[in-house]
């Protein structure tokens, strides 16, 4: 059966498609299968409405999600390379893993910079996306926030761009925050004691100083120095003049999530992209376990996480304490699923991969989503009014943990790097058993809702297309 979508209008899809022109949409995003998916989600959109001319350039990883995306139009995938190893979260050492997940974030974000930073990998996709504009000449480009390189292509040819942005909006603006606002990745609050006071000065400074690490300052001077080898002017690398050069940035948040803040002129907030029908049907049989158990726990740590076998088993006894009245849904990475036990209670079920975290979300059976608190998992929760309880481990994780206490959606782990499991525990209850959390959750939902998502993210890239001028490309 075709599939329809909530951006059809009295004219069509195919109408609007016309309208649009035959001019290429070039996507660009990092190998990240969280970053990915905004991007992905936005071009299957387009697709569905038959825009033609659609590219994504990517790593290889992307290959086959961008080859699973149909529509009235196709959408080509350009490789810009295989994913570097030693920057993909889930391909590094233990080691390294763990120095960028410890406990003190200053040092964890020092440790990230360090291993991230890599002047070779950046140059180089840089001058392979820059072939690709060469030849696909796009009237218009979509990019990832986190996609350096793109946007650094894009403002040094001139081509008009939008940038897509999966975070909160104080991570969008970090650098134009209004005094005393806390730090993005900080994950402390908005009202803080005289101690957090203390951590807000320690982790701005800390932060602040990340570049007289030597290898950091290292790698910054040769990026400059190979930046001007090809004649990229390094303001290009500052996320500000990123902002200040898009016609236009998709913001997946809505107010209400964050703490009150006035968003810039050209930003719009659309919330979570959630496509028409959110289900695959690759996922049936775990559709069929939820059909089955009228209280579910759906638990899930993101692409990157590691388990190590006490917090594993600290999920297996959690489950236990539930009991009968309630299941809990466990993704788990499949190497990571050797530490389970051989007698796992009957109301846990343990999968390595749903297809469709939102068709599990929309189910009417999950009323709490236990979750590291990545961006898209917890807009998505709240989409469909199902509130969170957060166990950060990294970067904006924290903050998403703190604005969930604060706002009322849901509640946060005290220690992220162990599951205390009867801390665990009444948190849980107190999530399924209090109605508050939910009816936040249902409020923020509607609001996601009326800022439109995916149908109104669309509306925005084909606007920019439309008024988007011919692009001057350099010989």
């Amino acid at each position: 059966m075709e599939q329809t979508t909530g951006t059809q209008r009295a004219d069509g899809p195919g109408q609007e498609a016309d309208q649009a022109g035959a001019r290429p949409v070039l996507f660009c995003c990092t190998h990240s299968t969280g970053e990915a998916a905004t991007s992905l989600a936005l071009a299957g959109e387009l697709a569905r409405r038959g825009v033609p001319d659609l590219v994504f350039a990517a790593d290889e990883n992307l290959r086959g999600p961008v080859g699973e995306l149909t529509g009235r139009s196709a959408v080509e995938f350009v490789s810009l390379g295989p994913v570097n190893p030693a920057l993909a979260l889930t391909m590094m050492d233990d080691a390294t893993y763990a120095r960028i997940h410890q406990r003190s974030r200053v040092r964890g974000l020092r440790a990230r910079a360090r291993q991230l930073f890599d002047v070779d990998h950046l140059v180089q996709r840089y001058q392979a996306l820059d072939e690709v504009v060469e030849r696909v000449r796009p009237a218009l480009m979509v990019i990832n926030r986190f996609a350096t390189h793109a946007l650094q292509v894009a403002l040094t040819r001139g081509i008009p761009y939008v940038i897509t942005a999966p975070c909160l909006l104080s991570s969008l603006i970090e650098h134009d925050l209004p005094r005393g606002f806390p730090p993005p990745s900080s994950g402390l609050p908005l009202r803080r004691t005289w101690r957090q006071e203390l951590e807000r000065i320690w982790f701005t400074v800390g932060t602040g100083t990340v570049f007289l690490d030597r290898a950091v300052l290292r790698s910054a001077v040769r990026l400059h120095r190979r930046m001007g080898e090809l004649g990229i002017d390094p303001r290009t690398l500052r996320a500000a003049v990123h902002n200040a050069g898009a016609r236009s940035v998709l913001l997946f948040s809505v107010p209400g999530v964050d703490y009150p803040l006035a968003a810039p002129e050209r930003v719009r907030m659309v919330g979570a992209l959630v496509p028409p029908d959110p289900h695959d049907e690759r996922d049936a049989e775990v559709t069929e376990w939820l059909d089955a158990h009228p209280s579910v726990v759906y638990t899930a740590f993101g692409s990157i996480t590691r388990m190590t076998p006490d917090q594993v088993g600290s999920v297996v006894d959690l489950a236990r304490r539930l009991g009968d009245d309630h299941g809990l849904l466990w993704v788990l990475h499949r190497d990571q699923q050797r530490f389970l036990p051989a007698d796992l209670p009957p109301n846990l079920k343990v999968v390595p991969w749903v297809h469709s975290q939102l068709g599990v979300l929309e189910h009417p059976h999950v009323r709490v989503f236990f979750t590291h608190g990545g961006s898209n998992s917890v807009h998505e929760s709240l989409y469909f009014g199902v509130p969170v309880l957060v166990r950060p481990t990294n970067v904006d994780q924290y903050d998403h943990a703190v604005r969930a206490v604060d706002t009322g959606i849901g509640l946060a782990v005290e220690r992220p790097d162990r599951i205390d499991v009867e801390d665990t525990h009444d948190r849980l209850l107190q999530l399924l058993h209090e109605p508050g959390f939910a009816d936040r959750a249902r409020e923020i939902g509607r609001v996601q809702r009326s800022a439109g998502g995916l149908r109104v993210a669309g509306d925005a890239v084909l606007t920019e297309l439309r008024e988007a001028s011919v692009p001057t490309h350099s010989a």
